[in-house]
């Protein structure tokens, strides 16, 4: 079996230097983090496609994805506090949608990787 990782003793000062240049600070790579933990659950991940697709209302996904509303509304906290989803008021109504266009792209990129050969 192939052995994977490196038998040298050699630091490649130029290119090492190059990315240390690059590197985000930990608070950056924590906030990352976050964000990606929320792209681990199923349910979540489900209600941002859905969200992808059009504006809905908490009792349209629970319908949707035959859950409680309390359920929903739990991931849906959750997925505003990452700014991942944005409501609007309309009466006693509140609509969700797609907080922008990056989550979109995040999950459409995804969805790309997962569907490759």
């Amino acid at each position: 079996m192939a052995k994977y990782e490196c038998d040298c003793e050699v630091i490649h000062e130029e290119a090492l230097n190059k990315v240390k240049k690059q590197v985000l600070s930990d608070d950056e790579y924590l906030d990352l983090s976050d964000l990606f933990k929320m792209f681990a659950d199923s349910t979540r991940v489900r209600i941002l496609h859905a969200l992808e697709k059009g504006e809905l209302c908490v009792c349209d996904l629970a319908n949707l994805l035959s859950m409680t509303k309390s359920a929903i509304s739990h991931q849906l906290q959750s997925l505003r506090l990452m700014n991942l989803v944005k409501f609007r008021k309309e009466g006693q109504v509140v609509y969700y949608s797609l907080a922008d266009d990056h989550v979109k792209i995040i999950l459409d990129i995804g969805l790309e990787h997962i569907h490759e050969d």
